[in-house]
């Protein structure tokens, strides 16, 4: 698959694709009905299949601090892209030029200049453009003047309800992730790299890996019970996702995961965590050592439903 970053990076060679457009964070069931739809007709009419993103996402770059938290991480989204058979990424930085482009300015430059896009798989209520003013019948419209065709992805439910990037964020904070399982079409995972970190875990007998997050906000808060593979090996561990409020945290979300039984170095090291279970939600402790108490018992009780899954 190839990243292209901006569109002063579209080469004439890039010129002719089936295109879709979309924040496609969590590249959940319904993002891949649309992409497989992208495939088939890529394939049908010998053209790569382009996805065009964002970044930062728009709701981001309007008000960072109370936009929808991350499912995935920009270098995670395209592997995940990649995965499903996507040849190309058009990556755009949504700055405020982007914002102040008109809707029939975002056809001409990005979609006619830029791509010579062919096919276009979009939602029935994507809107685009300064203001939000384009929308599916423009693209119509445009598509009629200047040959390319313009299809509505179809929506995928599941039990009866839309299957949405919204819609994971919510099953995940309810902790029910064998229905973001479902939505997701995969367990729910963060992957990041092993950072130093304060080192209190291991003052409290407790050593974790700092996991780097790169989010200012988590889709999740508390303690779960979760698992890493490492060397082909599933570690089973407890996480803590939070602002640390009994050791004094910053405020920004920290993701620390204590393996069970393991002894390892994982400095330095990416590592995938995932979520299998929440224990309970973070809570603030009157002493270190009522803090001490309370992931003992964390551990314990991870151990036990850990034995309890293998017995299954």
């Amino acid at each position: 698959m190839e990243l292209v970053r901006g569109l002063h990076n579209l080469r004439s060679r890039h010129r002719g694709c089936v295109a879709t457009i979309g924040n496609y964070d969590g590249v959940h069931a319904g993002h891949q009905a649309i992409l497989k739809r992208l495939r088939a007709h890529a394939t049908r009419v010998g053209l790569p299949g382009c996805v065009v993103i964002f970044e930062p996402q728009p709701r981001e770059y309007f008000s960072p601090q109370s936009a929808p938290p991350r499912l995935t991480r920009l270098r995670d989204k395209l592997a995940l892209l990649e995965e499903q058979g996507v040849d190309r990424v058009l990556c755009l930085a949504f700055n405020r030029r982007l914002r102040e482009l008109s809707a029939d300015e975002f056809i001409q430059q990005v979609l006619i200049d830029g791509l010579g896009v062919q096919h276009l798989e979009v939602g029935d209520d994507f809107r685009f453009g300064c203001d939000r003013a384009g929308d599916f019948n423009l693209l119509k419209q445009w598509g009629q003047r200047k040959g390319f065709t313009v299809e509505s992805a179809s929506t995928v439910a599941e039990s009866g309800e839309r299957v949405s990037s919204t819609r994971v964020r919510q099953v995940l904070a309810d902790g029910d992730f064998a229905q973001a399982e479902r939505l997701l079409g995969r367990p729910f995972s963060i992957t990041g790299r092993v950072l130093h970190g304060q080192k209190l875990g291991r003052q409290l007998g407790a050593p974790t890996a700092n996991v780097q997050l790169k989010r200012l906000r988590a889709p999740l808060n508390g303690v779960y019970r979760v698992s890493v593979e490492l060397d082909g090996v599933r570690q089973p561990g407890v996480a803590n996702i939070g602002a640390r409020p009994t050791v004094g945290g910053d405020g920004r979300p920290h993701l620390e995961v204590h393996l069970l039984d393991f002894s390892g170095d994982l400095y330095g090291r990416r590592i995938t965590v995932v979520f299998h279970e929440k224990l309970r939600d973070e809570q603030r402790f009157d002493s270190l050592q009522a803090l001490q108490d309370a992931i003992k018992a964390d551990f314990d009780t991870a151990r036990a439903q850990w034995a309890a899954e293998l017995n299954k």
